[in-house]
């Protein structure tokens, strides 16, 4: 009659330790291992595991367990006994396990052994939030009793608190480690534009990009290729974010190889639009201009696939004309046949404006857009300063039209403006 009393006191320091231990600083990993090994010494179990909960994905999941081998286990809460346990909250003591029309045997079969009975504790945190199940199998020389399953769970619930704990101090360390590698992601991007447009005689240059996240779909460039010739380049993928981010570095790249390479616009869009067609996602696409700035002809050479309008400010008229895009998006189909615009012949004072959609439809409270008109109005108002005020000007316009509503896109402003004769 003194042994049982004793037996549980001893149990009860077992749960007391372990509560000790789980309670500083730990691995989420070290801390299933230790909730596992605890349970299987106080139950007298043969295997033990621990099947963590996925919110997301409502499916229970084990990373550490006996017997598993590094193998992650992972499955629909609505199968086997133990998503049983998770969707009803209720302790589940299975004696015979292949009579029960849950269990599921494959997992026998996948790590060669042989379950007999099963003990499965729902693991609840705080807010009444399930956290996983704890599941014991094959108690030593017997079943589980009526005993175990109160010792078990007063285990998980001392267990499910900590478990929980290092699940957010998990989440919140990959959390932080993303945040790290998209700032580094966003410096290397904006590596990739310049910091100064070149300085080309006759011509004032100016551009200007802001992502909607650390990282974005648009991309500007400028590139003297001589004394009298500037490539001029917009590219913006659909969508915004890491991937995108990806997808537009790809396409400068290719870019500027190929002009290394002293490719003609034709044999660049065709080769570049061939390789991403191969490249991209079904659902990805990029619209780009591709334009050659000649100093000497004044004017520019250009293919617009997708990007439009492409606005040119002619000085002596006050005019300003909306140019459509030339083709489609580079990367929806292959050998797209093209037709070269005429080009924009830039006379004395003249701006051309090469501006990304995240400016012309950024919404307001109202759900109203900026609009072309708007910047239109203040290309006019203020053609006869520096092209980088005007950049300045479009930006504050386009901030002060949205007030508090989130940018919606990426945005993105190339100005090339001819001095007038003196």
């Amino acid at each position: 009659m003194v042994d049982k009393p004793l037996f549980e006191s001893e149990i009860l320091w077992k749960i007391l330790d372990v509560t000790r231990q789980l309670s500083s600083p730990i691995e989420l990993d070290e801390m299933l291992v230790q909730v596992v090994d605890v349970a299987r010494s106080v139950l007298e179990a043969d295997r033990g595991t621990v099947f963590l909960f996925d919110e997301r994905t409502d499916e229970l999941y084990a990373e550490v367990g006996t017997g598993l081998d590094m193998k992650e286990i992972r499955f629909s809460i609505d199968k086997g006994i133990a998503g049983l346990c998770a969707r009803t909250g209720r302790i589940l003591n299975v004696s015979d396990v292949y009579s029960h029309d849950h269990f599921n045997p494959d997992i026998d079969r996948q790590f060669g052994y042989r379950t007999r009975c099963l003990l499965n504790i729902p693991l609840i945190g705080l807010n009444n939030t399930l956290v996983g199940v704890l599941q014991l199998v094959n108690r030593i020389g017997g079943h589980f009793e009526k005993n175990d399953e109160r010792i078990a769970e007063v285990l998980a619930s001392q267990c499910a608190v900590a478990l929980q704990r290092a699940q957010f101090l998990r989440e919140y360390i990959v959390k932080q480690k993303l945040e790290r590698d998209l700032v580094l992601a966003r410096i290397i991007q904006r590596s990739l534009m310049p910091d100064e447009m070149p300085n080309i005689a006759g011509y004032d240059l100016a551009g200007w990009n802001e992502p909607a996240d650390q990282t974005g779909g648009d991309i500007f460039d400028a590139i003297s290729l001589d004394g009298s010739r500037v490539l001029l380049l917009l590219a913006d993928v659909s969508g915004h974010g890491i991937g995108s981010a990806l997808s537009v570095t790809q396409f400068r790249a290719m870019i500027r190889m190929a002009f290394r390479l002293k490719c003609n616009l034709y044999d660049l869009h065709e080769h570049a639009n061939n390789q991403l067609v191969e490249d991209l996602a079904e659902d990805r696409f990029i619209t780009s201009f591709v334009g050659i700035l000649n100093t000497k002809d004044h004017n520019i050479t250009y293919h617009a696939c997708g990007q439009g309008p492409l606005l040119h400010f002619h000085s002596d008229s006050g005019e300003v004309d909306q140019l459509p895009a030339s083709t489609i998006p580079i990367g929806i189909m292959p050998s797209i046949p093209l037709k070269e615009p005429d080009p924009i012949e830039m006379e004395p004072g003249d701006i051309f404006a090469l501006i990304s959609d995240g400016i012309f439809e950024q919404s307001n409270s109202s759900n109203r857009q900026f609009g072309v008109d708007s910047v239109i109005k203040l290309i006019r108002e203020y053609q006869d300063q520096p092209m980088i005020e005007l950049v300045n000007s479009l930006r504050e316009g386009v901030l002060n039209h949205a007030g508090k509503q989130l940018q919606d896109d990426d945005m993105t402003i190339v100005l090339v403006k001819r001095f007038a004769d003196i």
